[in-house]
């Protein structure tokens, strides 16, 4: 018998970026931001094949370039930007999560009734706490100082939840993005421990950033 010449192989990345293709374009930078990166090699391959496929580089949903990975080096590993060379600007960002605590948990801590304490005020301190250490929770995250952190705690009775926003501020060469989503989600694990014993059907959830400014990306605010 006639031995079969092998085929060449294929990376998982690649595989994504051919079926990317025949698909429509906007389905093909969904398929190119969600595949998993592992090496260099992937990397350049898949941006060939799209770039081939689109004439030019790969856009995002605003019809711009869509921006490298900061925390991946050319070798495809993990590794700390340096930002010693960028400009020191004002920064500041904005972060939300949502907790769901349930009826009799939302009316105790209403009345301020909780065997724990007060767990609003305790919350709020916990998410400001909580980003100060964000450097020591994120591997790749920047130390900052910090100017500012605040964290609000509303009240949601239809929902029986709790909304935290929490903004962060800092005269820095990096963003406080992670600082914000820290704190909302220090926060809200913190009603969660404060609730536990009355509830364990908690749910935290809508983690997600708000608004940021400030740095060379600019200004940017979650459309509602």
């Amino acid at each position: 018998r006639r031995r079969r010449r092998p085929r060449p192989r294929t990376t998982m990345l690649a595989r994504c970026a051919h079926g990317a293709m025949r698909a429509r374009r906007a389905d093909a930078v969904r398929v190119a931001r969600g595949a998993a990166m592992t090496t260099a090699r992937d990397v350049e391959e898949a941006n060939a094949i799209l770039a081939d496929a689109f004439g030019g580089a790969v856009k995002d949903a605003t019809g711009g370039a869509h921006a490298s990975l900061t925390h991946v080096n050319s070798a495809g590993t993990a590794s700390m930007v340096n930002v010693g060379a960028k400009a020191t600007t004002s920064r500041v960002a904005s972060a939300s999560a949502r907790v769901w605590i349930g009826a009799e948990a939302f009316a105790l801590v209403r009345a301020n009734a909780m065997k724990k304490g007060d767990v609003l005020s305790t919350a709020r301190l916990a998410g400001i706490m909580g980003a100060k250490r964000t450097a020591d929770l994120i591997p790749l995250c920047h130390s900052l100082a910090l100017d500012q952190v605040k964290v609000e705690l509303e009240m949601v009775e239809a929902e029986y939840a709790i909304d935290v926003t929490a903004t962060a501020a800092c005269s820095g060469k990096t963003g406080v993005e992670m600082e914000a989503l820290t704190a909302a989600t220090v926060s809200g694990l913190t009603i969660y421990d404060m609730c536990k014993a009355v509830s364990k059907d908690i749910v935290i959830g809508d983690v997600r950033l708000e608004s940021k400014s400030g740095g060379k990306s600019g200004d940017w605010t979650r459309v509602k």
